[in-house]
């Protein structure tokens, strides 16, 4: 192995052995460090609030923070960026599974780890196969709409925790968002919007005093000790008996609690038919008799099973949707339902209601504000995901999408701190990096992450230097989840609602889409639609991105179908310029025009059409130059649509010359026999050097008169074009 194909091997397989040796100097090792953990401060709660946006519990976000960020940046070619949960991310995540299954659930959490482990295939495909452009389909008009649309769906996406109302989930999000503001207005639950405002207040006023201290963290320690002390939660478990309720309430209950125990039955039946049917694929293959049957009954199990989780899934809607009062006293006080309070029944004045029933039908009821609750200690353990092929075809576009934003957005700040640092940035390489990410954390139980641009900030800010600092964070989370998850349970959900939300305001910029507009109108109105669609359907962001997309790429090829074509002639300081443009004078029997655009089959026949359409404005034309110094490439069609032109305008008495042609292109030209057929005096390396042939055809001193033979000289030089 030579070296540098050792040197590539090394780039591309072990990229930190670039950087691994520096830690071998104090300085770098104790900057990286306390790099590393100073963003660990900031990962550790922003994880578990992006882990509660994507629909997951909130300690899925610590799983997400665990190897993710080790993984990326020991494969990855940026020092300072800082993988893990990101908004965006976590929203598209949520936006793709809440169709397949209910928020927190069991299944939701096993689409979100495969979920995570396609997006890592696809970017390490794309990495090793050196694909990094086809980000290039994403627009910028397209990232920068659907990533200010995404800030406003995140923020409002948590009214409902800021406010402390519990309602359903729309079809539409803004319908979601209305029916939040408006239960709001009359069942606000007063402490969870003091804590979010609390939390907000420290947050807001710690970044005036000094953007260095770890708001976030304080704000988290700050209301979870309130949280603690007050007794925020107000949680207690009971059984049936300790529900003073009618018939049918008590008939729901039993109803969902029998949904529950089939539905255990069959999951138990479901995963026994699944290796009977394995097993007589081993033994007899797809084709026999028997192993057709138990495929039958597996598919049979599993539509029974998806019965079963919506029938129980709706039962626990209306259960949840229940308000219940407390009888004034100790705990041993029964439950009554709202609506049929007794008088003589003295409650509380708190509501509560049941927010899960467990496996031996106790009740878990809350009369005060969420929390996180308790967090499993210890690490994820290693599975993996479950491969369901109904579920993928349905999760493909998503996990696209979400492969191609998320890398957009970790490129996009590797670059700013490239450029900072003068680092080298390789974007396939870092495709690899994000992709080994996802693909190792989705085995320990993570859902799809990204670089984050508020945490490369903070890692590079802390004065990082290797990717030994984000070596360092995943470890910091290591302890956190071993030994310090009992701290994490009074947390409360409005802490992390207000976190998401002071993160996601900066990525709301009005001023972009003005920038853009003046620009390119076209680009503008990319922007702008992608930014509206994105509202609209959300939660279903995959149709608004892949309008998008479709829009900027039909843009591109209206504009590619329809390029720039200009006639030149002879601008008063000796350079050819366009004549429509300058009001220059052109001559009647030579035509110079410039194609700005590569000459393909999409704009091959507008490039005729021109020609076409200038000759008969012109009938005293009798020669045509074509300035080719814009054509960057040709296809087969263009080359046969030139072959036709030349042809029909030599018939018609004019005689076309071809200058300034770029060496792809003439190469093109005389492999398709294309010069041989023209005559290969009809090629000219300048235009001056067409005209003084052109001149010489026409004889008569036609160049004394000539429009495009008017020379301004500066000095003693000629300036020419």
């Amino acid at each position: 192995m030579d070296s540098k194909t050792k040197s590539s091997f090394y780039d591309q397989f072990l990229p930190f052995l670039h950087w691994l040796p520096e830690l071998r100097k104090g300085s770098i090792l104790r900057a990286d460090m306390v790099a590393g953990l100073t963003v660990a401060l900031v990962l550790i709660p922003q994880s578990m609030a992006y882990a509660q946006l994507a629909g997951l519990p909130p300690y899925y976000g610590l799983y997400a923070a665990f190897l993710p960020p080790i993984v990326a940046s020991i494969w990855g070619s940026s020092r300072q960026l800082a993988t893990g949960p990101v908004a965006v991310v976590s929203l598209l995540t949520a936006a793709a599974l809440e169709p397949l299954a209910t928020a927190g659930s069991e299944a939701f959490v096993a689409y979100a780890v495969l979920l995570a482990l396609f997006v890592g295939l696809f970017q390490l495909a794309l990495g090793l196969l050196k694909l990094g452009v086809l980000v290039n389909f994403l627009s910028h008009p397209v990232v920068q709409g659907f990533t200010n649309a995404a800030a406003i769906i995140i923020a409002s996406s948590q009214l409902s925790k800021i406010f402390g109302v519990s309602i359903d989930k729309s079809p539409r999000h803004y319908e979601t968002v209305w029916n939040t503001l408006l239960t709001a207005a009359s069942e606000t639950h007063w402490p969870t919007l003091a804590i979010a405002v609390l939390a907000f207040t420290i947050m807001i006023v710690l970044r005036r005093i000094n953007p260095r201290l770890p708001d976030i963290l304080i704000a988290v320690a700050v209301t979870t000790v309130i949280s603690w002390y007050i007794g925020f939660e107000k949680k207690q478990i009971v059984t049936a008996e300790k529900f003073a309720v009618n018939a049918t309430i008590q008939a729901l209950f039993r109803d969902y609690q029998e949904g529950r125990r089939q539905l255990r039955e069959t999951e138990a039946e479901l995963a026994s038919a699944e290796r009977t049917l394995e097993g007589l694929r081993d033994r007899h293959g797809d084709k026999d008799r028997r192993t057709r049957a138990a495929q039958t009954r597996v598919d049979r199990l599993r539509e029974r099973l998806e019965d079963l989780a919506t029938y129980t899934g709706t039962r626990m809607k209306e259960i949840t949707k229940m308000n219940f009062v407390h009888e004034k006293g100790d705990e041993a006080g029964r439950f009554h339902f709202e609506a049929e309070a007794p008088d003589h029944v003295l409650a509380d004045k708190r509501i509560w209601h049941i927010t899960r029933i467990d496996d031996e039908g106790r009740f878990e009821l809350h009369g005060g504000g969420r929390v996180v609750g308790k967090i499993p200690e210890g690490l994820p353990s290693f599975s993996l995901p479950r491969i369901d092929l109904g579920v993928i075809s349905q999760l493909f576009f998503s996990a696209v999408a979400i492969a191609l934003i998320g890398f957009m957005e970790a490129i996009s700040i590797a670059k700013a701190m490239a450029a900072r640092t003068r680092q080298r940035l390789d974007a396939n390489q870092e495709l690899i990096g994000q992709g080994l990410g996802n693909i190792v954390g989705s085995l320990f139980q993570s859902y799809p992450t990204s670089g984050s641009f508020s945490r490369s900030a903070v890692n590079i800010g802390a004065g990082a230097v290797t990717g030994f600092s984000s070596v360092v964070t995943g470890l910091v989370v290591v302890i956190m989840l071993l030994w310090l998850t009992p701290l994490l349970y009074h947390l409360p959900e409005a802490t992390l609602a207000a976190v998401i939300m002071m993160a996601v305001i900066g990525l709301v910029n009005v001023r972009v889409f003005t920038h853009t507009w003046k620009v390119n109108r076209d680009d503008g109105v990319v922007a702008i639609a992608t930014f509206l669609l994105t509202l609209i359907f959300a939660p279903h962001l995959d149709l608004a991105i892949l309008i998008g997309i479709t829009l900027s790429l039909g843009i591109f090829l209206y504009r590619s179908m329809k390029p720039r074509v200009v006639v030149l002639s002879r601008h008063p300081d000796g350079t050819l310029r366009d004549a429509s443009t300058y009001g220059l004078e052109t001559c009647q029997n030579i035509t110079i025009i410039r194609f700005d655009g590569p000459l393909y089959f999409a704009n091959m026949n507008y490039f005729e059409d021109t020609i076409i359409d200038w000759h008969a404005r012109n009938p005293d034309l009798k020669h045509l130059i074509v300035d080719a110094v814009a054509i960057s490439s040709i296809d087969a069609s263009g080359e046969e649509m030139l072959a036709q032109l030349v042809e029909r305008m030599e018939k018609a008495g004019v005689q076309v010359y071809f200058t300034r042609l770029r060496k792809q292109v003439m190469d093109v030209l005389r492999a398709a026999g294309f010069v041989e057929r023209v005559g290969s005096e009809r090629f000219f390396r300048r235009p001056e050097m067409a005209l003084d042939h052109v001149w010489k055809e026409l004889g008569d001193d036609h160049a004394t008169d000539c429009p495009l033979n008017i020379v301004c000289r500066i000095g003693d030089q000629p300036q020419e074009a």
